[in-house]
């Protein structure tokens, strides 16, 4: 019983190969981050998360050298980490994935795996980058948001705007419409998407000339569609 329990402070790496794989996931980490810089599309950057998948690595890499093949280690660490909480929510799925991408290699490093961790990193990473650059798998396109509000006398005067959003755009969706001020003129609403090569501005000025029709706001939505 007592030699059971001394096993489980017993570390079979040496110092040497304890170096070498926190050497690995680090180098593994900063590759890591550098992909995300460079594939990161969001409007939310932060280099505080940059930074913890550098670290993110480095930390999963010292647990798996921990745990090594000691089932009684690894129940006693899964027993203290659930102590922890974690309440920032991850918003992008970009994220999410670079965290597995993290420790995923972090674990490949603690084993001392050094070629599956500094592969599978290049190789992950030049994926994600060739996936983000491209759009081979979701062809980019530019989606938005209209809001205009008209002031006008029927369905004539409604039809003139129409016109105009079929010209310039290939995808009209009608979201909202409502009454504003004393009520006799209403706001609009639509998703739209322009045809290849349409400029924004050029529609805009075009827009306007519709008689009756104001406050024209044009906002990018990445997510629709």
């Amino acid at each position: 019983m007592i030699q059971e329990l001394n096993s489980i402070f017993e570390f079979s790496l040496s110092f040497s190969e304890i170096i070498q794989n926190i050497v690995v996931a680090l180098i593994c980490g900063l590759i890591i981050s550098f992909f995300y810089r460079k594939t990161y599309q969001g409007p939310g950057y932060l280099n505080s998360f940059v930074n913890s998948l550098v670290i993110l690595s480095i930390i999963t890499a010292i647990v798996i050298m921990i745990i090594g093949n000691n089932l009684a280690r690894a129940f006693g660490l899964v027993g203290a980490m659930s102590i922890i909480r974690f309440r920032t929510a991850v918003k992008e799925t970009q994220d999410i994935i670079f965290i597995f991408f993290s420790l995923a290699i972090g674990m490949a490093a603690g084993v001392g795996l050094y070629t599956l961790a500094l592969a599978g990193t290049l190789f992950v990473g030049i994926v994600l980058m060739i996936l983000s650059k491209t759009n081979v798998l979701t062809p980019s396109q530019k989606d938005f948001l209209l809001q205009f509000s008209f002031n006008g006398n029927g369905d004539s005067d409604e039809k003139q705007f129409l016109e105009k959003l079929s010209k310039y755009c290939k995808r009209i969706k009608l979201i909202n419409v409502k009454s504003v001020g004393d009520g006799e003129a209403s706001e609009y609403s639509y998703y739209i998407g322009f045809k290849s090569k349409v400029s924004s501005t050029d529609f805009l000025h075009d827009l306007k000339t519709v008689k009756g029709l104001g406050k024209v706001n044009l906002f990018f939505d990445e997510e629709y569609f």
